[in-house]
């Protein structure tokens, strides 16, 4: 699980990241006094939680949440403060929760086990991947990075497929959708596969690709994944919010497969 602490003063920072790593060891723990940072963190690192300060010099914590929000609809944002006085406030934005200060483990905790979304279960699995919003896949809590951007979209598609093989020829009708004669992107999609492959070996996670004459596909026992907990009944009706791979036009293909079962856990 990725936790960001956000606190202006030093000394509260350093309070809040000893409660949560008292509380979560086993937890990645980012900090920072400046919102600005730990908003380009949060960026490129999509995380579970943050644990905030509503006041701060510059931008407020409700600001930074705002943001926080906009850009990662599915983020649990915990406020910390020491002032009653905002709570209506913060819940307006419909946050995790809420924690007076002084923060203790004990608060922490507490709040943890009572997350609005679901957080990456790192017992699961190290390789974690989000679909909820754009397409983000992590190792370790790091996110992975490819050469080709295709590369990427083809892991993207690969995950979409909810382990079912694929051929290479739909694969290049999927990634060059609008483009003219795709045989002519084949040398490149050998490329691109094999960027693919590099990179997943140098994480370690060569082995959720299943590999067929022609054919490619998710080991989904190997990972941790979002839309196939979801799929699979193992999350609540709440985790989906109507985005999904967002970057990718072809993601819009498996939004009525979402929203039904969104309707069918709502129901039951």
């Amino acid at each position: 699980m990725i936790i960001i602490a956000l606190d202006d003063e030093a000394l509260s920072l350093e309070g809040l990241t000893l409660a949560i790593k008292s509380a979560s060891p086993d937890s990645s723990v980012h900090s920072f006094q400046s919102a600005e940072k730990a908003l380009a963190f949060a960026r490129e690192t999509r995380p579970d939680v943050i644990f905030l300060d509503i006041e701060m010099r510059g931008m407020s914590g409700l600001e930074a949440a705002a943001h926080l929000q906009e850009m990662h609809p599915q983020v649990n944002i915990i406020f910390t403060t020491g002032y009653q006085e905002y709570m209506s406030e913060a819940f307006r934005l419909h946050v995790s929760g809420y924690i007076t200060k002084p923060i203790t483990p004990a608060k922490v905790q507490t709040e943890l086990e009572h997350l609005r979304f679901p957080a990456a279960d790192s017992s699961r699995s190290r390789i974690v991947i989000k679909t909820f919003g754009d397409f983000q896949i992590f190792a370790d809590d790091h996110p992975m990075t490819f050469g080709y951007a295709k590369a990427r979209e083809l892991l993207a598609y690969l995950v979409d497929q909810n382990g079912s093989l694929t051929t290479s020829g739909k694969i290049l009708d999927v990634l060059w959708e609008d483009s003219e004669g795709t045989i002519r992107h084949s040398s490149y999609l050998r490329n691109v596969r094999s960027d693919l492959k590099n990179v997943l070996k140098e994480h370690d996670a060569s082995d959720i690709l299943i590999q067929r004459r022609g054919l490619l596909g998710i080991n989904k026992t190997l990972v941790s994944c979002d839309y196939f907990d979801y799929m699979d009944g193992k999350l609540s009706a709440d985790a989906f919010s109507g985005e999904y791979m967002s970057q990718y036009s072809w993601g819009e293909w498996r939004l009525a497969e979402l929203n039904a079962k969104k309707e069918f856990l709502e129901t039951h």
